[in-house]
């Protein structure tokens, strides 16, 4: 008899036990699962919803089509991207308090501190005990197959081996969109124009991040058109700036790496070819001295590395057909995702035409004996940043974003810049261009509309997308953060138990009720004018400068117009001070913002001024870049007494200065 793929992880001593299943693809014992609440999808938005429910005292089964649980929080992405750590609320801040409990100790409380970085098995530990707590079983190897239907109603979902899972709501909570898809619910996929929905940043966007610095031949043979396009330059001449397309931004694999001494060597894969890495050959040979890939330290002397520059772990352009592909095809893709990468790894740490100093740098890294142990130390998911987006009736745009709009059935905030990845390489002036990059600041966090969870309520009156929800392209790039996702998963969760409770399609939930129980349950679902107070380095008031500051663009991630830097010169003389006007006294958190880049300073100090004295902190602007960053809660009075100042002398790189921002404690 054959094994089935399909396994039960279900909840038992210190954390989660995977039991195989002998016998038909069809056991008789499973053949039909039932619960209130039916997930489909183990990312930390759909394990936060099935862990919400449980503790809504209702029943909740999580059904994942992949072998993994816990999405990119446990497959890589250890540095968390957060934007403004103090919206993070509910379930979510649970999972960082309890990652921290985990590095420093103590008893978890709801005033224990958040970490945001943390090593792959740690989010995994963390995730198996809270599903454990709740007694929340997960399947995992069950892919889609099937949805059955009443009405405007899902009433069950089917699986290839033929499994059936039956439940009163279901919640969507994968990174493709999937089960939306399969019910009916109207979705997209690609950018918008910025005509669409009245948008700046969206569409094609031809900018200067994560671009190619030196001038580089897109030829085979260099100067040669009639020898043909390196691998991944399309041939299709570059759209108008704004313009729309269906192409997503680029994936990658978020590796765990080390510089232990066991770690394990980057190794040649099988179909390794040097024709794909020839574009960042011809780079480096131009002057680009990297970095090639980000060394974000999580701990345990481990790092998150994702992309950097140019050409680096994002595979550019080979995931466009991935969202609404077959399984086959998306393992293809999948394949030639990791093959891509680690040829890539393997060629910085070996190629003999580079230099021996990248060599070397890159050979002193490999991956962790003690992380991804099944899959040889390399990540097991690969890092889909975009995929399907459900078109409902709102629609989070950059005018969310931004806070031009704002949505007042809020279930949670986000606040991380509007971020895409490049999308496509192409030919501009004889010489290869990526394009797709943005990086682009928020002012503030903002809500997200509960209406841009549901779907319309003739398309499916029992479903939950908190995952691929509704959003145009560059609105999603700020969305889509893993502290987002089990934030929205909740509030799904929530409205799911409240749909229940009253018999009701989940578009007609009343929201007051909703809202009341997020809060109970503590979630963050405003962020008003009179709790923050945010001062830009362009503000025509409240800045004073000493010295010699420049104004720049290069790297994005800066808040408002620009940033500022000191030239790496002046030191000691160059200062920037900001100086905002407080509306009411009381304890402020005080938050720094910057652009991080290996040639910035890792010392620089900052001096907070505040109600009876003045506190040092020293930053590291190599990291961090593009978020704000806590320095501390102080006293302050009301008015433009207390002040931030930025301080050059004795420092090793470039000071960069940004913002400041000061919330309310």
């Amino acid at each position: 008899m054959p094994v089935s793929r399909r396994r039960l992880l279900t909840a038992g001593g210190a954390g989660l036990v995977l039991v195989g299943l002998a016998g038909p693809s069809r056991p008789a014992w499973a053949a039909v699962t039932t619960a209130d609440l039916v997930v489909y999808g183990a990312t930390s938005g759909g394990l936060a919803a099935a862990i919400t429910m449980r503790r809504l005292g209702r029943t909740a089964v999580v059904v994942e089509p992949t072998t993994h649980v816990g999405g990119l929080s446990t497959a890589g992405l250890g540095a968390t991207d957060t934007g403004v750590q103090a919206s993070i609320g509910g379930l979510a801040a649970e999972f960082y308090r309890r990652v921290y409990v985990k590095y420093h100790g103590g008893t978890l409380t709801p005033t224990s501190p958040l970490r945001m970085t943390f090593e792959p098995h740690v989010a995994t530990e963390i995730f198996a005990e809270m599903l454990a707590e709740a007694g929340v079983p997960v399947v995992v190897g069950a892919r889609l197959a099937g949805v059955g239907r009443s009405g405007n109603r899902i009433t069950e979902l089917r699986t290839e081996d033929g499994s059936v899972y039956r439940g009163g709501m279901f919640v969507d909570a994968t990174y493709e969109g999937d089960l939306l898809a399969m019910a009916g619910v109207g979705f997209t996929v690609g950018r918008e124009s910025n005509d669409t929905y009245g948008e700046t940043i969206n569409g094609v966007q031809s900018r200067n991040t994560h671009q190619f610095v030196y001038p580089v031949d897109p030829y085979v043979t260099a100067g040669s058109p009639a020898s043909g396009l390196l691998p991944g330059i399309s041939a299709t001449p570059l759209a108008p700036q704004g313009s729309g397309d269906d192409l997503i931004q680029a994936y990658c694999f978020r590796m765990c790496l080390t510089q232990a001494a066991n770690r394990i060597p980057f190794a040649r894969p099988s179909d390794y070819d040097p024709i794909e890495y020839e574009l960042l050959l011809r780079h480096i040979q131009a002057g680009f001295a990297g970095p090639y890939f980000t060394t974000h330290s999580i701990g345990g002397g481990k790092t998150d590395s994702n992309n950097n520059g140019a050409v680096s772990t994002d595979h550019i352009g080979f995931n466009h057909a991935y969202p609404t592909a077959s399984w086959a095809v998306r393992e293809s893709i999948i394949a030639e995702h990791r093959s891509y990468q680690q040829g890539l790894m393997w060629f910085l740490a070996n190629d003999p035409r580079l230099p021996a100093t990248v060599r070397e740098s890159t050979a002193r890294w490999g991956l962790p004996v003690d992380e991804f142990t099944g899959t040889g130390g390399w990540p097991p998911l690969l890092y889909i940043r975009e995929a399907r987006r459900m078109v409902s009736a709102y629609v989070m745009t950059e005018a969310d974003c931004r806070g031009r709009v704002r949505a007042t059935d809020s279930v949670g905030l986000a606040s991380y810049t509007m971020d895409s990845h490049n999308c496509q390489r192409v030919v501009v002036d004889g010489k290869v261009r990526n394009e797709g990059d943005v990086q682009i600041g928020v002012p503030a966090p903002y809500p997200v509309s509960y209406r841009s969870i549901v779907p319309h309520q003739a398309q499916c009156a029992n479903l939950l997308v908190p995952v691929c929800l509704s959003a145009s392209h560059i609105a999603y790039g700020s969305i889509r953060m893993e502290p987002v996702f089990m934030i929205l998963g909740q509030a799904a969760a929530t409205a799911a138990s409240l749909a229940l409770a009253g018999n009701l399609a989940v578009q007609a939930v009343s929201v007051p009720a909703l809202q009341a129980r997020l809060r109970q349950d503590g979630a963050v679902l405003e962020w008003g004018s009179t709790s923050e107070v945010i001062l830009d380095n362009a503000a025509s008031s409240g800045i004073t400068r000493a010295g010699t500051w420049l104004r720049s663009t290069s790297i994005g991630g800066y808040y408002g117009p620009d940033y500022e830097h000191d030239g790496n010169t002046g030191k000691g003389v160059n200062r920037l001070r900001f100086r905002p006007t407080l509306p009411v006294s009381g304890s402020w958190t005080v938050q720094l913002r910057w652009t991080a880049d290996p040639n910035r300073a890792t010392n620089v100090p900052v001096d907070i001024a505040y109600s009876g004295g003045v506190a040092t902190r020293t930053v590291d602007q190599r990291q961090s870049g593009g978020q704000w960053v806590a320095l501390g809660t102080y006293p302050f009075t009301a008015g433009s007494d207390g002040s931030v100042l930025i301080r050059t002398e004795g420092t090793d790189g470039h000071v960069i200065a940004d913002a400041v921002r000061f919330v309310r404690a």
